[in-house]
């Protein structure tokens, strides 16, 4: 590709949960107050990342793309004319997480109704469970299987470059449609048992946005209130791919990816890899950097050893860490040795242990509060928890128990020390343990097809779209309980001081609103007259949208600290654009 050209090889395109969300009436409810992002979970995987920098170094021109970012940013962006813009090879469609299965449909359906002969490829973590289905699309020409796409990618994209199909048979992990509609499935055997390839630091995606000159097309999400992503710039940095734990209710865990990513094993990168990669993001950002995977999952020298690299570099940036389970009293001063400020975050799920066993997750509530308080006696400035309504042997009893431990805990350790308490929604994943075996562990699957995701995405109340029952609570309670548990943990952070009073009562008013307006829709959902039930419904979406950012809590409390200095995005654009630019004598 010249380097004049304004036109990528390959479009990266990250859709929003519901492509017309901008007419449906859709009550989405909590089900994204655990995560920076909205509702519509503008969010694109991390592998955009890895796709992007691994396909630019061999010489195949990539744009990023986050069309749900575009449509949430500006009323006046037009998802329409940018994909009709668009002149690539070949457009990429995110479908790692089951939430967009509208949304990237939709999207997809528009890339061939203006470039009918352009190539359109899925990739994820759902396109691969579903691409049996998925590919029967006709709007879906190519899927590639498995958590590691990036040289399989980088095969497809030279042969349609060359604009030769004979190749497409040796491609590994590609399913495929040939000249006659047939459906074609390559063996599945990309699995890297390392992941020591593309980088994590982000600079070739900056500078891919500067060279097509759309920095609002890279954003991950949209940010809230007073800051955008680019004034906060968050950035991940991945350790693994695969996991060493086996929580029965996450897609990604060790049976799930066995199941169907062909992984039999965690992929790791090289510590002293992360550690550099942390260095050059905090080159050019103060911004919190959220370092995702347990540092401990591979032993406590590989954790050590990207500790003792940060130790060398006098980092300002708050750094997140992640916990699977709890950790020794020595980790925590040894970050605390090597990292100026840092934070972390557990998932205990529930204050009771039986059911945190239940769910794969074998630890006690004494090891939780020794967690605690070693991290904050080293220094930490803020710990997060996680808690998950529609567990296996969970009644919303004891969900409000969970909520009265959380009391306990910022009574006990003060407001650094932060409990969220979530609904698991809007589906537990597909091919998860408790998806696969779920009459042993007490769910009943609602939803079993693509098709049937595609259609629940687009229904009028979050409730409608839950997948799963269990034993122990009905679809009704699973909400009736989010909304409970929203309350009294919102009394609780205000009693402990976490929160204002002005905090507090804006999240009881919208827990309450969110309440009232669930009733009426089910109230609508019974009546027979089609037409009048969307009118109705139609009515309400001012209502809906009010709720759209969050219900339970305020988004500013996922926030991690900050530096008070810049945070230094810009500079990083400018010097890159420097770079970008070709030289007089190109």
């Amino acid at each position: 590709m010249s380097i004049f050209s304004l036109q990528p090889d390959l479009v990266l395109l990250h859709a929003p949960t519901v492509y017309d969300f901008r007419q449906y009436p859709l009550l989405f409810g909590p089900i994204a107050d655990g995560v920076p992002s909205t509702p519509l979970f503008e969010m694109y995987p991390i592998g955009f990342f890895s796709l992007l920098e691994h396909l630019q170094k061999h010489g195949v021109g990539v744009r990023i793309v986050n069309l749900a970012v575009r449509m949430l940013s500006s009323e006046e962006f037009d998802a329409d004319t940018m994909i009709r813009s668009l002149k690539p090879a070949a457009f990429g469609i995110d479908l790692h997480w089951l939430p967009h299965a509208q949304g990237s449909l939709e999207v997809a359906k528009l890339c061939k109704r203006y470039h009918p002969d352009t190539a359109v490829i899925f990739g994820g973590y759902s396109a691969t469970y579903f691409h049996e289905e998925l590919i029967r699309y006709p709007e879906v020409d190519f899927i590639i299987r498995g958590d590691s796409t990036e040289e399989p990618l980088l095969r497809l994209m030279r042969v349609l470059m060359q604009g030769s199909d004979k190749e497409f048979t040796s491609i590994p992990n590609l399913v495929w449609k040939d000249p006659n509609g047939a459906v074609q499935i390559n063996p599945f055997t990309y699995v890297p048992g390392d992941l020591n390839g593309p980088a994590n630091n982000y600079v070739a995606a900056f500078k891919s946005a500067l060279k097509y000159r759309d920095v609002k097309s890279m954003s991950p999400w949209k940010g809230w209130k007073s800051h955008e992503w680019l004034d906060y710039p968050i950035t991940p940095v991945i350790t693994c791919r695969g996991c060493v734990h086996n929580c029965t209710f996450c897609g990604g865990s060790r049976n799930a990816l066995a199941l169907y990513c062909n992984r039999k094993q965690p992929a790791f990168r090289d510590p002293q890899l992360i550690a550099q990669d942390i260095i050059k993001i905090a080159r050019f950002t103060r911004a919190p950097i959220f370092v995702i995977g347990d540092l401990l999952q591979p032993g406590t020298d590989y954790a050590c050893t990207i500790l003792d690299e940060l130790k060398r570099t006098k980092l300002t940036n708050h750094l997140v860490f992640e916990l699977f389970t709890p950790a020794p009293r020595e980790f925590f001063d040894r970050v605390a040795a090597s990292v100026e400020h840092f934070n972390f975050e557990i998932s205990p799920d529930s204050h009771d242990a039986r059911i945190r066993a239940a769910e794969g997750k074998h630890y006690t509530n004494e090891q939780i509060e020794q967690n605690l308080s070693w991290a904050l006696e080293a220094g930490c400035n803020k710990f997060d928890l996680f808690f998950m309504i529609g567990l296996p042997q969970q009644t919303c009893a004891s969900a409000m128990e969970t909520v009265e431990w959380c009391g306990h805990l910022m009574e006990t350790f003060g407001t650094r020390v932060v409990p969220f308490i979530l609904p698991y929604s809007p589906f537990i994943d597909p091919g998860c343990i408790a998806y696969e075996q779920a009459d042993r562990l007490g769910y009943r699957i609602l939803l079993k097809t693509f098709e049937e995701y595609r259609t629940a995405l687009l229904a009028p109340s979050w409730k409608y779209a839950l997948n799963y029952e269990t034993n122990w609570m009905t679809r009704d309670e699973i909400v009736a309980c989010a909304y409970r548990a929203g309350l009294r943990l919102n009394e609780l952070k205000r009693t402990c001081g976490l929160i204002a009073d002005e905090t507090f009562k804006a999240t009881e008013e919208r827990i309450y609103r969110a309440i009232e307006l669930t009733a009426t829709v089910d109230e609508l959902m019974a009546l027979d007259d089609h037409s009048l039930r969307q009118e109705r419904l139609r009515a309400l979406k001012p209502e809906f949208d009010a709720l759209f950012e969050s219900v339970t809590h305020e988004k500013v409390q996922l926030d991690w600290p900050a530096s008070k200095r810049s945070l230094r995005l810009l500079p990083l654009l400018a010097a890159t654009i420097r770079d970008s630019l070709p030289t007089r004598k190109s």
